[in-house]
């Protein structure tokens, strides 16, 4: 209850809330909406338009509204929806705060938000705020503040948020989440995950080209170096933890009869981004001089309240093959993406690894089964067409997401505490009950099925 009255109290001190959206009531309207689904973007640079490229697929959508500070990506967004033979939304973008704009109109049920990371929180809350069903890109939060903001504020208005997890629908993933719900590795004991993905490309350009070229970021780069690397030189936690954590927090029914409890985090130094802006721009380059604070690699430990334990790592500023580092491990065996390898105890040969190839094809998970042929060429090897399908049909119906409010705030408070652990010399930290002790009774979601 001091949670919630010191968030009444922020947004009345703030302005914020309903007096934003004056009219208006919470949460979208009951009736089943399967089909036309009115849909407003916030954000349509590259992630944006992927989302868009996909929820242009399906015939139960409309995209009603966009909105975008880039005239550039108003245009291209237009376009494709022009060209799939659907009206001209309504558009937006003529300062930072026109979204809330779109946030008013009728003729939105739900809003997707792919914007840069610091206006995630904010985006999310007074979407739903405004009733729309949400969206979130990852992270979902920045602070611990923004985390129990998300909280909150879906507990404050009854509307559902859904942090856009792709990963999470990674096809070996699903396969090895069905092994778990079918006990082949036994009891859960251990996992590893993590973003291992050489990023100097993404964070530096030459503020014409969005990726591999040039050492600009900031105002003189565009794209993910406009704000991304930002992030790298101001902080030293793991910055982008849920694509590693969001399918292992879903094996281990987080928020869902189980918990995070702590976490411990160390930080190797930082060079790999002043190496890469020495050998690309030269020692006299003024980047060369900054000192980034993000060490080169960031290794977390979390415990569960059941008992297992996870190590996420977090490692973007130095070449290496991308590979998000999952291994699953039970009682009874274990799975490992990177070399591809199983080992279950009596079914395979005796302290020897088996291929996972033919585990993983026979666990295919029924939605990959289903839409597998569908979900060919829309991003990231078929993910992001689940990713989507599965926000539209919670949307449509108006129910629980499969990943909520309560995830997004667990997952992505990995950050802030990771920081407060490096910054007190690997100091175990604490995580919040976001679910406020109501994690010993939800049931875990049933994500074997072929639905959605």
């Amino acid at each position: 209850m001091d949670s919630r009255r010191n968030f009444i109290k922020k947004s009345t001190i703030l302005g914020t809330g309903i007096s934003l959206f004056p009219g208006l009531t919470f949460g979208i309207n009951n009736k089943d909406k399967y089909h036309n689904l009115k849909i407003g973007m916030i954000g349509v640079g590259l992630r944006g338009t992927n989302h868009l490229d996909n929820l242009l697929l399906r015939d139960d959508i409309t995209i009603t509204a966009i909105c975008d500070i880039d005239p550039k990506r108003i245009d291209i967004a237009v376009n494709k929806i022009k060209n799939k033979g659907q009206k001209k939304p309504l558009l937006f973008g003529k300062d930072d705060y026109d979204y809330r704009n779109l946030l008013a109109l009728e003729n939105v049920d739900a809003v997707i938000i792919s914007t840069p990371w610091l206006w995630h929180t904010l985006m999310a809350k007074d979407t739903m705020r405004a009733g729309k069903y949400t969206g979130l890109e990852v992270s979902a939060a920045n602070t611990m503040e923004e985390c129990w903001d998300l909280v909150n504020t879906y507990e404050e208005t009854g509307t559902h948020l859904m942090i856009l997890e792709n990963v999470n629908y990674r096809r070996d993933i699903m396969a090895v989440l069905n092994m778990v719900k079918q006990n082949v590795f036994g009891e859960l004991l251990h996992f590893r995950c993590g973003y291992q993905h050489d990023l100097r490309h993404v964070k530096f350009n030459d503020g014409k080209t969005a990726y591999g070229k040039g050492v600009e970021f900031g105002e003189k780069g565009i794209s993910e170096s406009a704000w991304r690397t930002q992030h790298s030189l101001l902080r030293n936690a793991d910055i982008y933890p849920t694509h590693g954590i969001g399918p292992i927090a879903a094996m281990c029914d987080i928020n869902r009869g189980n918990r995070f409890m702590t976490l411990t985090s160390t930080a190797t130094k930082a060079v790999g981004l002043h190496n890469y802006i020495v050998e690309n721009g030269g020692e006299n380059h003024p980047n060369s001089k900054l000192k980034f604070k993000l060490g080169d690699v960031i290794t977390s430990t979390i415990e569960t309240a059941n008992g297992e334990t996870i190590i996420v790592t977090h490692d973007t500023n130095s070449p290496r093959p991308y590979s998000l580092g999952f291994r699953v491990q039970g009682a009874n065996g274990l799975w490992e993406v990177d070399g591809n390898r199983i080992h279950i105890d009596k079914k395979t040969e005796p302290h020897k690894w088996d291929k996972a190839d033919e585990w993983l094809e026979k666990y295919d998970h029924p939605l990959w089964r289903k839409f597998g042929k569908l979900a060919n060429g829309s991003g990231h090897g078929g993910m992001d067409f689940f990713v989507i399908h599965a926000f539209v049909e919670a949307a449509k119906k108006n129910i629980a997401p499969p990943m909520d409010a309560y995830d997004a705030a667990a997952w992505s408070a990995i950050t802030p505490l990771s920081e407060a652990s490096i910054e007190n010399n690997g100091e175990p930290q604490d995580f919040p009950d976001f679910t406020r002790g109501n994690w010993v009774k939800r049931k875990p979601y049933n994500w074997i099925k072929n639905t959605y």
